[in-house]
C-alpha cells in the first residue's frame, strides 16, 4: 500500500492529554456537554462519596444536625448546576458546607439558639446578595489581607483538630470504666485510631495528585469492616424532620439584634473571602484553563444560602478539597456537581447507613483536614516575616478568643503597626496616612497600605 493511503496515526496518551487540556471553547456550556458526560458522572460519584464524611464532620463541629448539613450540600449542588447554565462562576468547583465557618456556626447556635439560626443564615445570604450586586468582594479583599485569612483558617483548623481528637479514644457506653480511664479497651481504640490516621496520611501523600478519593474510601471501608469485630463508638444520626419554614427571628432586645447583624456580616464576609480564594485555586487546576468569574460564584452561593435558610440549612461555598478531587476524578463541567448532589441526597433520604461509620475514622479525616488548614500558614511565607508573624498571631487569637474577635484584634494590630511605621519612621502626617489608606479602595487601588 502506498504512503498516500496510510491510516492516520492514533493519538498518543500525551497528545490526548494535550488536546483535553487545550483552551476551552468559550461558547461551550459550563453546565453540560455530551462529550464529557461519562467523565462528569464518574467524578460526581467519587467526589460525592468523599463529601459525605467531610460534611458529617463539619456538621458535628458546627453542632448542626447531620441530615441538615447533607441537605445543604445537596441543595447547593443543584443551585450551582442551574447557575452554570446562566452565569457560570467556575467550571469544576464542588459545593459543600464551609469548614472555616464551623466554629462560628457553633457559636451562633449557643448564642441565638438553633431556632434562630435559620434567620441568621437568611440575613447572611441577604448581605452576600448585596456584595454580589455591587461587586464589593474586591473591596473586602483589600480591607482584609489574604495572609490574615490564612491565619484565621489556621486557628479554625486547630479548633477542628482538637475537637475531633476525643473521637480517637472514645468508647461505646458499655465499655466505659469508672475505675481506670486508660483501660485496655481505650488503649486499643487509640492505637487503632493512630494506625488509621497513619494509613490515611500515607495514602493521601501517595495519591493526592492522582486519585485523592482513595484514602477516604480505604479508611472508611477498613474501619467499617473492623467495627464488625471490635467494639467501637459509632456515629449516631438524629432522624430530624426536614421541612420548609419561614426563617422568622425570635429576638427580644435591640442589643441582640445588633449582635446578630454583626454576626451575620462576619459570616457573609468570611464565606465570600473563602470563595474568592478557592476560585483563584480552582482556576489554576481547571483542565480546560477556563477563567473563573468570582462574582458569578457569589450569585450561586447567596441563592443557595438563602434557600437553605428555609429548611434550617448552613452556609456553603465551593471548597478546594472537594473541587480538587472533582478535577482529578475527571470532571469537565458542572454536570459533575449535579451528580454529587444526587449522591449526597441519597444519604439525606437514607441517613441510617451513616451509622455504620466508626467515629475514629471520621476523626482521622477531620484531624487531617484541620492540620491542612494549619499548614496553610506556609503559604504566607512568600509575604515575608511580618505577614507570617501576624498570620500566626491571628490564628492563635482565633483559637483562643473566637473567629470574629481574633480577626478584629489582628486587623487592629496590623493597622496600628502600619500607622506607627508611617507616622514615626516616615514622618507622615495622620491625614496623609488616612488618605493613603482610602486610596486602596479607589478604582485604581494604587498607593494603598499593604
Amino acid at each position: 500500500m502506498s504512503s498516500s493511503h496510510r491510516e492516520p496515526p492514533t493519538p498518543s496518551h500525551d497528545q490526548e492529554t494535550e488536546r483535553v487540556s487545550s483552551p476551552a471553547d468559550p461558547s461551550a456550556s459550563a453546565a453540560f456537554q455530551v462529550k464529557y458526560i461519562a467523565r462528569d458522572v464518574q467524578a460526581g460519584i467519587i467526589t460525592g462519596a468523599m463529601a459525605i464524611p467531610l460534611t458529617v464532620g463539619i456538621a458535628l463541629m458546627s453542632e448542626y444536625p447531620i441530615k441538615v448539613a447533607l441537605a445543604t450540600v445537596a441543595f447547593a449542588c443543584f443551585i450551582g448546576w442551574i447557575n452554570a447554565f446562566i452565569r457560570p462562576g467556575n467550571y469544576i468547583g464542588a459545593p459543600g458546607v464551609a469548614a472555616g465557618l464551623a466554629p462560628v456556626l457553633a457559636m451562633g447556635v449557643h448564642s441565638f439558639g438553633m431556632e434562630n439560626m435559620a434567620f441568621v443564615i437568611f440575613l447572611t445570604a441577604f448581605m452576600q446578595s448585596l456584595i454580589w450586586k455591587f461587586d464589593w468582594q474586591k473591596y473586602i479583599l483589600l480591607a482584609v489581607p489574604s495572609y490574615l485569612v490564612e491565619g484565621l483558617l489556621a486557628g479554625v483548623g486547630l479548633k477542628i483538630a482538637l475537637k475531633f481528637l476525643t473521637f480517637t479514644y472514645e468508647l461505646p457506653i458499655d465499655q466505659e470504666s469508672t475505675d481506670t480511664f486508660w483501660n485496655g479497651a481505650r488503649i486499643q481504640i487509640a492505637l487503632i485510631s493512630l494506625a488509621g490516621f497513619a494509613m490515611f496520611v500515607y495514602l493521601f501523600s501517595k495519591f493526592k495528585d492522582t486519585k485523592p478519593a482513595i484514602p477516604y474510601f480505604l479508611l472508611i471501608g477498613a474501619s467499617i469492616v473492623l467495627a464488625q469485630f471490635v467494639p467501637m463508638s459509632m456515629l449516631h444520626v438524629d432522624d430530624v424532620e426536614l421541612r420548609l419554614d419561614l426563617p422568622i427571628p425570635h429576638f427580644d432586645s435591640a442589643l441582640t439584634w445588633m449582635y446578630v447583624i454583626g454576626f451575620a456580616a462576619m459570616l457573609a464576609v468570611i464565606d465570600v473571602i473563602e470563595q474568592v480564594m478557592s476560585n483563584a485555586a480552582i482556576e489554576k487546576i481547571d483542565p480546560l484553563k477556563r477563567k473563573c468569574n468570582t462574582n458569578n460564584s457569589l450569585l450561586a452561593i447567596w441563592i443557595a444560602n438563602m434557600g437553605s435558610s428555609f429548611f434550617g440549612g448552613m452556609t456553603n461555598l465551593d471548597g478546594l478539597a472537594k473541587s480538587t478531587t472533582n478535577k482529578l476524578a475527571g470532571a469537565m463541567t458542572k454536570f459533575s456537581v449535579l451528580v454529587i448532589g444526587i449522591v449526597v441526597a441519597f444519604f439525606v433520604m437514607n441517613s441510617q447507613y451513616l451509622e455504620f461509620l466508626p467515629k475514629f475514622s471520621l476523626a482521622a479525616i477531620m484531624i487531617f483536614s484541620g492540620w491542612k488548614m494549619i499548614m496553610g500558614l506556609w503559604h504566607v511565607a512568600s509575604h515575608g516575616q511580618y505577614a507570617m508573624i501576624l498570620a500566626t498571631l491571628c490564628g492563635l487569637l482565633v483559637y483562643k478568643v473566637g473567629i470574629f474577635e481574633g480577626l478584629l484584634i489582628a486587623m487592629t494590630v496590623h493597622g496600628l503597626i502600619n500607622y506607627i511605621v508611617l507616622n514615626q519612621a516616615d514622618k507622615m502626617p495622620s491625614k496623609t496616612i488616612i488618605k493613603k489608606y482610602l486610596q486602596k479602595f479607589s478604582s485604581g487601588g494604587g498607593g494603598g497600605l499593604d
